[in-house]
């Protein structure tokens, strides 16, 4: 028998990701400083390895790449000593910084971003919000999100709890902070495998995000140009990769959020 469809009265919180979800079409900002970061020690980093670990802190992220036997070979070949805990914090010195810049520079929101954040509470749900960005980084992104109309009731950054996504720690701590439970009257939002399994492991209604975000990884105007069969070709492998990591339901991007309610 088929579940019938939730209903937004049945839940009082929305939690969305930030890069891909609610603002950087393509989630671009990440991987740019990555694969500079990278670059600075001598290591090419291919853009589909770097984007298999997004959604996670970025010093998780760089730690899985690191643990990749190719980039790991690279890496001795460069430096001349191990990809180890020393060359997680020499990488996470560098990228801090570029990460910083990539964000605030891919800062806009996503159209719809704003609306639907705006009907969400026009119903009586509250909205948070979580990044595998530390708080640093995220200061010129939030700044540049309020000037557009996007204020969360709450953030939570990496490295603010004991263990990052996959782990639910940091949709408890929103509850927590919020006094919102049961965790299934809650709803995630991420356009990363990593985040929708954190929302799987939390109990929360799981909505994956799949054209506007890291699976897809192109532009707005970039997915925009493809004809309709390659803008679907490219979206296809992304759906299906958001469901097979939990999500409940996926949609294209975070304006079709209600749509799944509303239908």
């Amino acid at each position: 028998m088929t579940a019938p469809r939730p209903r937004l009265s049945d839940f009082d919180l929305v939690i969305f990701d930030w890069a891909g979800t609610m603002v950087d079409f393509g989630c671009r900002a990440p991987i740019a400083a990555l694969l500079a970061a990278f670059a600075r020690h001598g290591v090419a980093l291919d853009e589909a390895v770097a984007r298999a670990d997004m959604g996670k802190a970025k010093d998780d992220h760089v730690r899985a790449l690191l643990a990749r036997p190719q980039i790991a070979g690279a890496w001795r070949a460069a430096n001349a000593c191990e990809p180890d805990e020393a060359a997680v914090a020499l990488l996470m010195a560098d990228l801090g910084p570029l990460m910083r810049d990539a964000a605030a520079g891919a800062a806009e929101l996503i159209p719809g971003a704003a609306e639907t954040v705006a009907e969400l509470r026009r119903r009586g749900l509250r909205v948070a919000s979580s990044t595998g960005y530390t708080r640093e980084m995220m200061a010129p992104v939030l700044e540049r999100a309020a000037a557009q109309g996007y204020r969360p009731d709450h953030l939570v950054c990496a490295g603010e709890t004991p263990q990052g996504r996959p782990s639910p720690l940091m949709i408890y701590k929103a509850c927590a902070d919020l006094g919102v439970w049961p965790l299934s009257r809650v709803i995630k939002v991420d356009d990363a495998e990593a985040g929708v399994a954190e929302g799987r492991a939390a109990g929360c209604f799981t909505v994956g995000v799949a054209a506007s975000g890291n699976g897809v990884g192109l532009s707005r105007e970039a997915l925009e140009a493809l004809s309709p069969d390659a803008r679907e070709a490219r979206i296809a492998p992304s759906r299906a990769a958001l469901l097979a990591a939990g999500a409940d339901t996926v949609v294209d991007s975070v304006a079709d959020l209600l749509g799944l309610f509303d239908a």
